[in-house]
């Protein structure tokens, strides 16, 4: 187990790992160093099961040799409707191998959305996940001309099904295997024939302001800045990686299955999203990448559990926390921590935070990494406390991940650290916008170039819309989205995300979004955590019968008006929150309110609720 104190373990890596200039040659190439090596492993029906290098490369030489049956030709597009299975991985590196286009489709999407998506990508081939996935696919097939089959991995429920146009994985498995024995070449030329400047994937960007735009990866820009991620933090084939974000999302596909690629880490596929807290506990995973919501989850948790324990155990860990506090802050300040002040964390370790450490499941954690979303620096402290550093990275779909990150021996919670080295950073003087530049930044949206060029000026730099601020150690902070900045009716610049940050901190709040542009004062929209506050009502025997019940009940209210008073406090009294309003439905990743990384989206927020923003300033 690592200290704070000591952090040699996190070091960047610049020599080349694995060789490649386009992701099949990475992948390839990682296969003949790696073989007998175990890469991936998916917990099903409850058994963990292993893949080898030499076991992925198999199957996906059998579904490649599949797509190649069906006529897939290089620089068609096929997509993948599924959620985050070892089986997402192998129909992509196929895809890819046979010189094609891979697309994600997040499988909360609707029959309406997967026909957009497939049109626009001109989908040819369709892996879907299951029955369900199945039925969205079919629902629109009739108005997808150019869509010539669809692959279903779990035929679960399908065994009698019919359909000339569908095909099991198992299936097309076993005609790779007959196609690629009657054609021992075609695969390997496919393979060759790839160049870095060949079009690779396709990542589309949420659709809250119109049609969802798909941004171009090309080969090149993918390997250069994978590599570039071990630049900024180093993993080796002895981590232990989890993989349950969607491999739609950039952040997963990059962060996940193409870093792990090059880096030999092992990745770990959660059971289902509803088992990832009891799967972290089990893989205990060295590395740990998520977003704010799962970190804030976690967090909630233990001060959940912690109000269950007895007066002895929340003193000793009133005790232990602020021993890890006491060193976090020597370490954040650059100065040295004493010895006494380590003997006494080794005490706090064995009576508490190694507790809570398992409790979460990072007992075993290297270091921890949060990104897609600002997260609150009390938040980042508290991990740190635990003597578990949490580096920040920041960048988008459009810069293909990571574009900034906090360097492990200069950790400053709040800050998204300096540039990468593998791409340039800056403010724009007028605005004080975000811009990045570099090999790593995509091609354009497909089909829309009037965007691209609203998002790529004349000198290649990249408009992020987040506007920040850099100190002079080049440390940049996220001050707000251009478009998110509030300007009271007094005329008031207003930051919401710092409020949403400090609110979310609380274990009853999922999330909230701040209103008050040209308004008279500020006002909140919350998203309460169903699962703490039910167990504040029943500890506090408040009646409710559903959750609409439950987030009108009087003492509900009460306790969140208490959450938003702690928060004014820290705030000018021009800056504090005056009403707040709960939302009364469930939100789940089927909602439109909520992007696929389950965070609320602002102006649809706003737009669907505007009735209740406006009782709000009666």
């Amino acid at each position: 187990m690592s200290n704070l104190w000591d952090l040699s373990h996190i070091r960047p890596n610049n020599d080349v790992v694995v060789p490649g200039d386009t992701v099949p040659a990475m992948f390839w190439n990682a296969v003949k160093q790696r073989g007998p090596k175990v890469w991936l492993r998916q917990k099903h029906l409850g058994v963990w099961r292993s893949m080898t290098w030499d076991q992925t490369a198999e199957a996906v030489r059998e579904i490649a040799g599949g797509l190649l049956s069906q006529g897939f030709a290089h620089g068609e597009t096929a997509s993948i409707l599924s959620n985050t299975v070892v089986e997402w991985v192998l129909a992509d590196l196929a895809v890819l191998s046979c010189g094609g286009v891979a697309n994600g489709i997040y499988p909360t999407d609707a029959a309406s959305q997967v026909e957009y998506l497939c049109q626009d990508s001109a989908t040819t081939i369709l892996f879907v996940e299951d029955d369900e996935q199945l039925d969205k696919a079919l629902e629109v097939r009739e108005r997808l001309p150019r869509l010539r089959k669809i692959v279903v991995i779990d035929m679960e429920g399908l065994r009698d099904l019919d359909d000339p146009g569908v095909i099991s994985l198992g299936a097309l498995r076993e005609e790779g295997r007959r196609y690629n024995r009657d054609h021992p070449d075609t695969l390997q030329a496919r393979i060759a024939a790839v160049k870095p400047e060949d079009l690779a994937i396709l990542v589309y960007t949420s659709g809250t302001t119109g049609k969802p735009k798909g941004a171009m990866h090309i080969h090149g820009g993918l390997t250069y800045t994978v590599r570039g991620y071990n630049v900024l933090i180093s993993r080796d084939e002895n981590d232990e990686c989890m993989c349950f974000l969607p491999l739609c999302h950039i952040a997963e596909r990059m962060g996940g299955e193409y870093f792990s690629l090059y880096t030999g880490a092992k990745l770990n596929f959660v059971e289902n999203p509803e088992t990832i807290p009891e799967n972290v506990r089990e893989i205990a995973p060295t590395v740990f990448t998520a977003v704010p919501r799962v970190w804030e989850k976690f967090y909630s948790g233990v001060m959940i559990a912690l109000k269950e324990a007895g007066a002895v155990q929340q003193a000793t860990y009133a005790w232990a926390i602020g021993v890890g506090t006491r060193i976090a802050d020597r370490v954040l300040a650059g100065q040295p921590v004493g010895s006494g002040l380590k003997l006494q964390f080794i005490l706090a370790r064995w009576l508490a935070l190694n507790n809570v450490r398992k409790l979460i499941g990072i007992h075993r954690s290297r270091f921890l990494v949060t990104g897609a979303a600002p997260i609150s620096p009390e938040l980042v402290k508290w991990y740190l406390a635990l003597g578990v550093p949490m580096l920040e990275v920041w960048g988008m779909t459009e810069t293909c991940g990571a574009s900034t990150g906090v360097p492990a021996d200069r950790i400053k919670p709040g800050s998204i650290g300096p540039a990468a080295p593998f791409n340039e950073v800056r403010l724009d003087p007028q605005t004080g916008e975000i811009l990045v530049k570099g090999p790593n930044v995509f091609k354009g949206y497909l089909n829309q170039p009037e965007k691209t060029a609203e998002t790529i000026d004349a000198e290649g730099w990249l408009h992020t819309g987040d506007v920040g601020t850099v100190d002079p150690d080049g440390f940049f902070r996220i001050t707000d989205r251009m478009k998110d900045i509030i300007i009271t009716a007094g005329g008031k610049n207003i930051t919401p995300s710092e409020l949403e940050n400090e609110l979310k901190f609380s274990p009853y709040v999922t999330d909230a979004v701040v209103i008050g542009d040209k308004r008279p004062y500020l006002t909140v929209i919350i998203m309460i955590d169903q699962e703490n506050v039910e167990k504040y009502a029943q500890d506090h025997d408040v009646p409710f019968s559903n959750y609409a019940s439950l987030t009108r009940a009087p003492e509900v209210q009460a306790l969140i008006q208490g959450v938003i008073d702690g928060v004014n406090k820290k705030f000018a009294r021009v800056e504090q929150i005056k009403k707040f309003f709960l939302l009364d439905t469930q939100l789940t990743a089927e909602d439109e309110e909520l992007t696929p990384t389950m965070k609320l989206k602002r102006k649809l927020v706003q737009t669907k609720y505007a009735a209740q923003i406006d009782a709000m300033y009666r």
